[in-house]
């Protein structure tokens, strides 16, 4: 069933109100914009010694993606801890099976707890109601360590943490959604640091080159990329730059997706299937 659409004032109002009964949080900021609007009204609710944002660094987390999380932690003056996880020791999470979501939350849960207690503060993500329709283990793993899920409390969706978000005049609010690296990596293709390093480099090159949204999906020697439709035009028109980027990030091929990017789009494909035609 559709859900009717909130005002961004009536939405931001209830989350206040949610964060007001809570007791001190640990948030889990990726800084994206669940997490961020999570961070920011948690903070300005409770105060900044009662809200400690965390952020999970492993190589799994694109350089660019801590980075952004530090800027946005000084421009909001939101008290800010970045802290290791090591996802790469579970062997469960490195078979990158259909359950790699929970264990590689296990993970950050294992880590974030034992921070959380130190501080006298309980574990809090940036869940919002559209997620509890998707098939998410990382949520499980989230639940069975006791996180709490303020945006669902409060009953958010994605178009309502963007509208707030935007309301409040978070950058934030129209970031788009960015997995982590592992999630370029094809179902049963084993997790290691070679190959998100590898995918992290070649996105962050493209980026360089002036292209936003995108993905590089990754097939052994070959890289799918997508980018946003109307940047497809682009790729081809600069389609050598293109190609030397990936290939300086250590894929022999380089092929360019025509319908785009899509967020959560993994083809069903194994490596040794994937065409190696270069763009």
């Amino acid at each position: 069933m559709t859900r009717a659409p909130s005002h961004p004032a009536a939405a931001l109002e209830r989350l206040r109100r949610e964060l007001r009964c809570a007791p001190p949080l640990a948030v889990a900021f990726s800084g994206g914009a669940d997490s961020a609007l999570l961070a920011f009204v948690a903070t300005e609710v409770l105060g900044p010694e009662q809200v400690t944002c965390v952020t999970a660094v492993s190589p799994s987390l694109a350089p660019s993606q801590l980075a952004d999380c530090s800027a946005l932690a000084s421009e909001w003056r939101l008290r800010f801890v970045a802290v290791p996880t090591d996802e790469l020791s579970r062997p469960a999470y490195v078979a990158n099976g259909a359950d790699r979501c929970y264990h590689c939350k296990v993970e950050l849960m294992e880590v974030l707890s034992p921070l959380a207690a130190a501080l006298g503060a309980v574990p809090a993500l940036g869940v919002n109601l559209d997620d509890l329709g998707e098939h998410r283990t990382g949520q499980r793993a989230a639940v069975e360590h006791g996180a709490l899920f303020p945006l669902v409390a409060a009953r958010l969706d994605k178009a309502a943490v963007r509208a707030a978000s935007e309301l409040l005049g978070l950058r934030t609010f129209d970031k788009p959604a960015d997995a982590c690296l592992a999630s370029r990596l094809p179902q049963g293709t084993p997790v290691s640091a070679e190959l998100l390093g590898r995918v992290g480099r070649a996105e962050a090159a493209l980026r360089r080159l002036g292209f936003g949204q995108l993905r590089v999906r990754h097939y052994g020697d070959a890289a799918r990329i997508e980018v946003d439709p109307d940047e497809l035009a682009l790729a081809v028109e600069r389609r050598r730059d293109v190609a030397e980027a990936v290939h300086a990030a250590g894929y022999r091929y380089v092929t360019l997706d025509l319908e785009g990017f899509r967020s959560g789009n993994l083809a069903p494909l194994t490596e040794a299937s994937m065409p190696g035609s270069r763009v």
